[in-house]
């Protein structure tokens, strides 16, 4: 697997030494060991683990600056913020999730990969976001979660400083990228870059979005907790 793993990240341009594939190949073998106590992923097999997992979060890796500090929304199991990490030892990585047992899983994984400038928030994104510790304090918010680019906006940018940038990860994005233009709006974002790309592996597209803060965002948002995924922002 390690080297199906490297010469995966080598398509995308990313070149791993020793060390990387040792930790890729530690987080894949507790995600699965995890994975059998709590819910961390469907996907289970080797090769589908490296794919969908770690090299799709690889590639918005050319997308992060030299030392940002990037919040992953909704990490889940820690993608993408904790292949990012893995790669970048420059940047500052905070995983926030809602789930207290899936902030056990990824503190295990900091701590068996040796992971520096690493941090896990427990909570919600629509309180955390309000808390003046982690808002409008990030260069890079990201998400790849479900969720509709609207709410993920509403749930991201109000991470990002004024320059920042929310990277966007979905499969197919057009309909969406439409109907989230005005909340986008709302909450001072504006559309930077859009990139489509096809892991072969697996024959799967994916979009990734870019949207550049220009203004903060208003201090109502994000709204209290369950309205931004009820009530998207139109």
């Amino acid at each position: 697997m390690e080297t199906y793993l490297k010469e995966s990240a080598k398509k995308i341009n990313i070149d791993l030494n020793d060390k990387m594939i040792e930790q890729f190949m530690t987080y894949k073998k507790l995600l699965k060991e995890w994975n059998e106590k709590i819910n961390l992923t469907a996907i289970v097999e080797d090769k589908e683990i490296i794919i969908k997992h770690f090299i799709d979060s690889l590639t918005i890796e050319k997308y992060i600056p030299k030392g940002a500090k990037v919040i992953d929304v909704g990490t889940g199991a820690g993608f993408p913020g904790l292949p990012l990490k893995i790669v970048r030892e420059d940047i500052e990585v905070v995983l926030l999730d809602s789930l207290n047992k899936r902030i056990n899983f990824l503190n295990e994984i900091i701590e068996k990969c040796k992971l520096k400038n690493v941090k896990t928030v427990h909570g919600r994104a629509e309180d955390i976001a309000h808390n003046p510790e982690y808002r409008e304090k990030f260069d890079i918010s990201t998400a790849r979660a479900v969720a509709n680019i609207s709410t993920l906006s509403e749930l991201c940018t109000p991470f990002l400083k004024v320059g920042g940038t929310f990277i966007c990860m979905k499969a197919d994005a057009e309909k969406e990228m439409q109907e989230a233009k005005r909340a986008l709006e709302i909450l001072g974002m504006k559309q930077d870059e859009i990139e489509r790309i096809k892991l072969s592996e697996i024959d799967a597209d994916r979009t990734i979005i870019l949207y550049k803060k220009e203004k903060n965002t208003p201090n109502k948002y994000p709204r209290k907790v369950g309205t931004p995924t009820k009530e998207p922002l139109k």
